[in-house]
């Protein structure tokens, strides 16, 4: 099994980067994962919805051009399917037997996915209602990825 996350924005904060070390340790027992970062682009204070727009759509152009065409394709996107741990790890065995054994999971910057990122994906998720810093986002998407192993192979760990 592989797992792809590609993601807009780098890890600044040590605490982001131990938590997604931390993480990925645990997923590389039962997955290959693969982080794949983008550079955001700078926002201007006085950015129209129009630039912010523009910077959106250049930020995802990069990881739409790393995309193949039989990728199975996961976004993180609020305001769409909401799963709870038990429900993710059975929904991630199924995309894995359709993702044929590989699943590539997308986290935008701080405007979010381009509208041709959320059509390229095969289908999209949300970790609720809430808005999350996709720092954030990228650390949650890892842990619920590891509940998801463990709860699947009946292991200690989910409560």
């Amino acid at each position: 099994m592989k797992i792809t996350i590609y993601c807009i924005g780098k890890l600044k904060e040590d605490y982001w980067k131990s938590a997604t070390a931390e993480y990925s340790k645990r997923i590389s027992a039962y997955a290959e994962l693969d982080i794949v970062e983008f550079p955001d682009i700078a926002i201007p204070a006085s950015a129209s919805t129009a630039i912010e727009e523009d910077i959106k759509n250049k930020e995802c152009a990069k990881i739409l051009a790393k995309l193949k065409p039989n990728d199975y394709v996961i976004a993180l996107d609020l305001n769409k399917k909401e799963y709870d741990s038990v429900a993710f790890a059975a929904h991630l065995d199924e995309a894995f037997a359709r993702g044929g054994a590989a699943i590539s999971f997308l986290i935008g910057g701080s405007l979010g996915l381009s509208d041709d990122l959320k059509k390229r994906a095969n289908e999209s998720i949300s970790f609720g209602k809430m808005t999350f810093p996709h720092q954030l986002a990228r650390v949650m998407l890892l842990e619920q990825i590891y509940r998801a192993f463990k709860i699947n192979r009946g292991e200690p760990y989910h409560k």
